[in-house]
């Protein structure tokens, strides 16, 4: 999980995946012309994505094509959903709503009758 948290760190690496997800596989060279880096600087962040189970690649003739492999995110997103409060803390505030409303109801029954004649 670590690597994979090292790898989506960079805000480079982030955008060759949003890239992968929106437009599917792409060749090292169709990626790189969307940066303003040099190509050798987006074939290392391509390397440390694909060290990280990222991304797979495949040689096709004399082209590289990246392919996005999301499986590696799942633990890193399973325990990013832990912190996730406010699902929890709207749950123990409906708790307490409903506490509150079954004070007031228990209030309203132990009053006696007022006399208003």
């Amino acid at each position: 999980m670590d690597d994979v948290a090292g790898a989506i760190a960079d805000p480079v690496r982030r955008r060759v995946l949003e890239m992968l997800r929106d437009d599917g596989p792409l060749s090292a060279g169709q990626i790189a012309e969307r940066f303003a880096i040099s190509r050798p600087a987006v074939s290392r962040h391509l390397r440390v994505l694909r060290e990280s189970g990222l991304v797979r690649d495949e040689l096709v003739g004399r082209q590289r094509f990246y392919d996005l492999d999301t499986t590696r995110l799942t633990p890193l997103a399973r325990w990013l959903a832990g912190f996730d409060r406010p699902a929890g803390l709207a749950h123990h505030l409906d708790a307490l709503e409903t506490e509150v409303y079954r004070a007031r109801r228990e209030r309203r029954t132990d009053r006696p009758e007022e006399n208003t004649a």
